[in-house]
């Protein structure tokens, strides 16, 4: 079997503040949108490159230790690598999100920061600072 692409769906209670605050804010761009019938929508935004991060429950509590301080994410939660997470977390919550952290430095050297976004969904943006080519491994492993 060969995966050729990952799409996370989303149940949204109001649609419309998704779309703005994802398609709009964010910068994600629309792939495709359909409706049906009772009023049935759905939007596909394109986000770059898509991973599955699997994390056992140590792993996700140290997580929100390093980048907020306390547990607050709840099973899952929406990552996005973006250039300036400092200007781009002001630029969220100006369009609606509420900032759970402002951006904060990790021990892995990246600078991230958490949003409670519309759509009932939780945010990372993470810059990374050490920039790498894409899939090469860790500096430590190169040495």
């Amino acid at each position: 079997m060969t995966v050729k692409q990952m799409r996370l769906v989303v149940e949204v209670e109001d649609y419309d503040a998704a779309v703005a605050f994802f398609r709009d804010a964010l910068g994600l761009t629309e792939e495709a949108a359909f409706s049906g019938g009772d009023g049935a929508q759905v939007m596909i935004l394109e986000a770059g490159r898509a991973t599955l991060e699997l994390a056992n429950p140590a792993h996700h509590r140290y997580i929100d230790e390093v980048e907020v301080g306390r547990p607050v994410a709840p099973r899952f939660r929406i990552a996005f690598e973006v250039d300036d997470a400092a200007a781009d977390t002001d630029k969220l919550t100006a369009a609606g999100a509420e900032t759970v952290a402002p951006p904060t430095q990790t021990p892995w050297r990246s600078l991230n920061s958490r949003l409670d976004a519309p759509g009932d969904l939780h945010v990372t943006l993470f810059e990374e600072l050490d920039a790498q080519p894409p899939h090469s491994p860790p500096k430590a492993a190169q040495q």
